[in-house]
């Protein structure tokens, strides 16, 4: 978010190349690239862990970046002056006047971005990261019960993102935010 608000274009280039490569490949992709390219181009081996984090860290700071440049560009420019005529700096216009309001803003796409990520994460099952579905897939060759197992873990994924809907809705109550 930074580097694309910067007045610095070679800054803003590297930035606009890194949300372009990571919003315009599929995250399962980044995740084979990570997991498998590495160790062949440079012979270190990559748990399916570090894999996972790295892949989904990058994969979502162009996501969650993007989100929050917006939300404060979408700021008005009045507010800037106004912040600037009562004498506030550039860091004291961001801390006081900009950024609380961005929040307000940018609370909705941001929980909205990690409801997705919670589902993305059954990606990382193709690399052998165990989580919900490599689980469902290892209880399901046990019990040979794909029915039971499979909705039970749709449902814990449903349990997940929707607490983490209503604990958005509380937040954004809280913070008064716009519907």
């Amino acid at each position: 978010m930074l580097l694309r608000v910067v007045p610095f274009k070679p800054a803003q280039v590297l930035a606009i190349s890194y949300i372009n490569f990571f919003q315009g490949t599929p995250v399962l992709g980044q995740l084979l690239i990570i997991f498998f390219g590495i160790p062949l181009f440079t012979g270190t081996e990559v748990s399916a862990w570090t894999a996972a984090i790295v892949a989904f860290s990058l994969f979502s700071g162009a996501y969650l970046g993007e989100i929050w440049r917006g939300s404060i560009e979408a700021i008005p420019k009045t507010q800037w002056e106004a912040s600037a005529s009562i004498g506030l700096s550039t860091i004291e216009q961001l801390r006081y006047v900009i950024i609380p309001q961005a929040f307000r803003m940018s609370v909705p796409p941001t929980v909205g971005f990690w409801v997705h990520l919670v589902k993305d994460t059954s990606l990382a099952s193709i690399i052998g990261f165990i989580e919900l579905t490599r689980a469902a897939q290892i209880m399901n060759a046990a019990t040979f019960r794909p029915m039971t197992v499979y909705l039970t873990i749709a449902f814990v994924y449903f349990l997940i993102c929707f607490a983490l809907t209503r604990l958005s809705a509380r937040l954004e109550k809280r913070l008064r935010v716009a519907n």
